[in-house]
């Protein structure tokens, strides 16, 4: 399997995990779309978020690194403990049916307890009430991709439903190593021009 269909692979896989999280349509482009569109009357209610960059650290990292720890031991009762009750109606085996392909293709999402997140999206209170981001973690040479619903409970934000994916970031090498410019040879110093020419005619011109 190549580089881009792995990366198509992990993409689908993400987003299948987030539109059965939360309960929407099972059209793998159907939550994606309606998170980056939307409907107008939907845009024009969306608010920015009361979150510094603490508060996005604190969420993003915990979330993503509860995931990569329940995708590493296949025990996924922390990551669904830190739900909201919605996300709970999920348990922890259909959780691990859910993630069973990033499980499978053994992903590595701990670049993220290092990384700073960079937000495609900025925390926004959607009318629903849910928190709402997107963003990536800028690791190579796979790039950490993720989208992340929050719920208010209790005056804490829960998780409501995340996506991740990795797709290539970051410089890639190259596929094979540049030729070498040749190099000249070497003849050693040159040899000092021959008289015997010049003697010969020297000799000639004698009587």
């Amino acid at each position: 399997m190549t580089c881009g269909q792995a990366s198509a692979s992990i993409w689908r896989a993400g987003w299948k995990a987030v539109a059965l999280l939360l309960g929407l349509a099972t059209s793998l482009v159907s939550y994606p779309a309606a998170a980056q569109t939307g409907k107008a009357s939907e845009k024009a209610h969306a608010k920015p978020a009361n979150l510094d960059r603490n508060g996005v650290l604190i969420l993003t990292r915990g979330t993503l690194l509860a995931l990569d720890q329940a995708n590493k031991t296949g025990n996924y009762t922390v990551l669904r403990d830190l739900g909201s009750a919605s996300f709970q109606n999920k348990s922890a085996s259909d959780l691990a049916e859910i993630f069973a392909a990033q499980r499978r293709q053994m992903l590595d999402f701990s670049a993220v307890a290092a990384l700073e997140p960079q937000l495609t999206l900025l925390p926004q209170t959607e009318p629903n009430g849910m928190l709402h981001m997107m963003g990536f973690f800028p690791s190579a040479p796979l790039q950490i991709n993720f989208e992340l619903l929050f719920e208010p409970v209790n005056r804490q934000w829960k998780v409501y439903g995340l996506a991740v994916n990795l797709t290539p970031g970051g410089p890639q090498a190259p596929d094979k190593p540049a030729a070498e410019p040749a190099k000249p040879v070497d003849a050693g110093p040159p040899e000092p021009p021959s008289t015997a020419v010049g003697k010969k005619k020297a000799a000639l011109a004698k009587p």
